[in-house]
């Protein structure tokens, strides 16, 4: 499945109001070109359970279903691939239990960090916090100058992550990278057309940064 990073949605339960395959097809209507599936505090087989409602949406548009951290919810429930933190299962590691063909993405916070998920086999790198996340308050903002340096320090596609939304989406403008990860600026929305509308706005700000 090819991968396409210009607008990565990352869904978070928190947002209620519809059902998540709603969600991500409203996503999907609107542009998302991947979809990662975040699900904290459940267990594996009710993170199969979701990721196996996700897959009847996502094949259906032919868009790949990344599942966060979790490499055996991701083989068991025949996701398209995964994303692995720095604490998580080493890449190399991954990409022998689920196979050539799986999309394994790696979160990189610095060049080494870069270098290293590449080596060990990373198809794409997620690089953040841009900006201030509601998803992630805490996390330490990653500044221009550094994710240049990381987008110019390897050769996969590097998607920029962390508070991005629709008005601060082209301050990336020059940095390198090839996609916007989102999860607040399209599933806050409380209705089907909003989700929809905010990936659409989402798409052409993520386009303008890839083909300047």
């Amino acid at each position: 499945m090819k991968l396409d990073l210009t607008v990565y949605a990352i869904t978070d339960s928190s947002y209620k109001k519809l059902s998540l395959c709603e969600q991500i097809e409203a996503a999907i209507y609107g542009g998302a070109s991947v979809i990662q599936l975040r699900e904290k505090n459940i267990s594996e087989e009710e993170y199969i359970r979701i990721a196996k409602d996700a897959l009847s949406v996502t094949r259906k548009y032919g868009v790949p279903l990344i599942i966060n951290d979790n490499v055996n919810a991701a083989l068991r429930s025949g996701a398209d691939g995964v994303h692995l933190g720095q604490t998580d299962l080493d890449p190399s590691e991954a990409r022998r239990i689920l196979g050539e063909n799986a999309i394994i993405g790696v979160t990189a916070k610095s060049v080494s960090q870069a270098r290293e998920a590449e080596a060990k086999g990373a198809d794409y790198l997620g690089s953040g916090a841009m900006f201030v996340s509601p998803t992630k308050p805490d996390a330490k903002a990653l500044s221009m100058a550094e994710l240049s340096d990381i987008c110019n320090a390897v050769k996969i596609p590097v998607c920029a992550i962390g508070g991005i939304n629709e008005e601060n989406a082209l301050m990336l403008k020059g940095s390198g990278i090839k996609g916007i990860a989102v999860v607040s600026a399209v599933f806050s929305s409380e209705t089907t057309e909003g989700i929809t509308a905010a990936a659409k706005k989402l798409r052409a700000a993520a386009e303008e940064i890839i083909n300047e």
